[in-house]
């Protein structure tokens, strides 16, 4: 199974953020006698790579100090400088690279993806009096979300854990606890025709979690980098602790949509399917039922929560499955669901790009046949 490893705020020997220091490298001196070029100086790029985690590129440069090569000088041999070499930072899959200041300098979705973070001095010339200019330093940040098609959203025992065991090879450790993943797991799911879905299973979130309470942000922002939400509740309901109340599922599903809202507001536009498991408890039948009343019409049921507590909008759920990770019920009608959700995401994201190319070429025609209309007859016929 795939398991991504974090870095940084540390949950045991995991990692999921980097500071690093990078500058490019100075650029070569020119040869003012002989109007000669200095080299440019080197850039520094972070490279999705294989295999990689932020504790082994931690491991592996403990300085966290990269520095591109300097630009050659100007010589009589050589009038135009060698150019600086490139540093590459190796980086794992699913980062986001910010500076200091939380400004996005860019992505690494797949592998092989580059991102410059620091660029080369100019080599000098005549128009900077052959002075070489040198290259700024700065500060980086590599953040590691996990990408996957579904994440696993829930209170804590909820069974998402029992569930991604149900469902796929991976093997998260599982306890009667509250909290039992307390680092993010990821199980592949296969199909018959060797399709394969990966599916996040993250720590378990709190009311709360927003605040960074708990988890907090750890958890939220792994569930940026999901393309579908997978909502999973007790059937019985959840209560964390003796001194906390008691959540009916109804509620845990309004409350985990009011966290999310709260974090990040695009996050509840996210397709979402809601996984309504231990259905072999006593009952489970006539709570699923009441649970899908409450939902054909969440606004009618307000009244079980506190203001603070509900959600500005609702989700419409693409699916409602119920399951038992115990039995293996529904196990497989869940991953057909998911599938399908899946594709229909996808078709309808394809419709839109073709939609928007029509659309560019409908423009396009307009300009010529306003600026070219004889032109326009001529491509019409």
């Amino acid at each position: 199974y795939i398991h991504f490893c974090f870095v940084g705020l540390q949950y045991g020997k995991f990692i999921d953020n980097l500071r690093l220091y990078v500058r490019g490298g100075s650029g070569g001196m020119g040869l003012p006698r002989l109007g000669g070029q200095g080299g440019d100086g080197g850039d520094v790029w972070v490279v999705a790579t294989k295999d990689m985690t932020l504790k082994r590129v931690k491991d592996k440069y403990p300085q966290k100090r990269f520095v591109a090569g300097t630009g050659g000088n100007s010589s009589v041999k050589a009038l135009k400088g060698e150019r600086g070499e490139d540093c590459n930072v190796p980086a794992p899959v699913g980062i986001a690279i910010t500076t200091d200041h939380g400004r996005l300098i860019g992505n690494l979705d797949a592998l092989g993806d580059r991102v410059k973070v620091a660029k080369g001095g100019r080599g000098g010339s005549y128009r900077s009096l052959f002075n070489p200019s040198k290259a700024r330093p700065c500060n980086i940040r590599l953040d590691l979300k996990l990408v996957a098609d579904m994440g696993l959203v829930g209170f804590p025992n909820a069974g998402k854990s029992s569930l991604l065991t149900a469902m796929s090879n991976a093997k998260p450790e599982i306890a009667s606890y509250a909290f039992t993943t307390l680092q993010p797991e990821i199980g592949k799911l296969m199909y018959k025709d060797h399709k394969q879905i990966s599916v996040a299973d993250l720590p378990g979130l709190i009311e709360g979690a927003h605040l960074n309470k708990g988890m907090g942000h750890k958890f939220l922002k792994h569930v940026e980098r999901t393309k579908q939400l997978l909502f999973v509740v007790d059937v019985s309901g959840f209560q964390l602790a003796s001194k906390t109340p008691f959540r009916s599922a109804f509620e845990a599903v309004q409350l985990l949509t009011k966290e999310l809202e709260l974090y990040k507001k695009e996050l509840v536009s996210k397709p979402a399917l809601l996984v309504v498991n231990k259905m072999d408890l006593p009952d489970a039948a006539e709570k699923l039922e009441e649970l899908k009343i409450q939902l054909q019409s969440p606004e009618g049921f307000c009244s079980l929560l506190d203001d603070d507590m509900i959600p500005d909008e609702y989700i419409n759920f693409q699916h409602i499955v119920p399951v038992s990770a115990l039995t293996g019920l529904g196990i497989e009608h869940l991953k057909g669901c998911i599938r399908q959700s899946l594709v229909e995401e996808a078709d309808a994201e394809t419709k839109v790009s073709h939609e928007e190319k029509l659309q560019e070429l409908r423009q396009h025609f307009d300009k010529l046949s306003r600026t070219s209309p004889a032109v326009t007859k001529k491509v019409v016929v």
